[in-house]
């Protein structure tokens, strides 16, 4: 498997929308993400595609700033694969490399929601055991955080996703 990871270049917009067009069965994943570059959530460092070896852009896994409790923290979503690239282990990789980014760029906190099997890899855990609150009404194991290295505790409470999250 020829693969690497990058941060996202402006002109990989097109290709990453048609990477999350590819993987989910409808377009509100591809159209949150176009909303989230609009939106002053987008932290364009923390947009992290996987490429092939011809440079095509094969993943995505997006970290964008949201609010818990009076403080900053990140959420991951969405991530997606090209169906040809799926069960191959690229997932993991962009996953992988947007946290390094973000621990990087010395942020405290992220959450996640989705399969505690798939990202407890990761290290993520429910929020609840740090005090995190998600806005949905989900079961605890699948509103998920993981504390960064330079999480000192905080934040704490309620987790406020910026507006295109909030209209998806």
């Amino acid at each position: 498997m020829q693969v690497i990871t990058r941060v996202e270049r402006p002109a990989d917009a097109p290709a990453t929308r048609r990477v999350h067009m590819a993987a989910f069965p409808g377009p509100d994943e591809a159209d949150l993400v176009d909303a989230l570059r609009r939106d002053p959530a987008w932290l364009p460092g923390l947009s992290v595609v996987a490429v092939d070896g011809t440079g095509l852009v094969v993943g995505h896994a997006l970290l964008t700033r949201l609010q818990v409790g009076d403080g900053d923290a990140l959420a991951l979503a969405p991530v997606a694969v090209a169906p040809e690239w799926q069960r191959r282990g690229v997932g993991e990789l962009v996953v992988r490399a947007a946290l390094s980014a973000a621990e990087d760029a010395g942020e405290k906190l992220v959450v996640v929601l989705g399969d505690p099997a798939y990202y407890a890899r990761f290290g993520f855990s429910p929020a609840g055991r740090h005090e995190v609150v998600g806005p949905f009404e989900v079961p605890d194991a699948y509103f998920q955080a993981l504390p960064l290295a330079s999480y000192d505790g905080g934040p704490r409470g309620l987790c406020r996703y910026p507006e295109p999250f909030v209209a998806v």
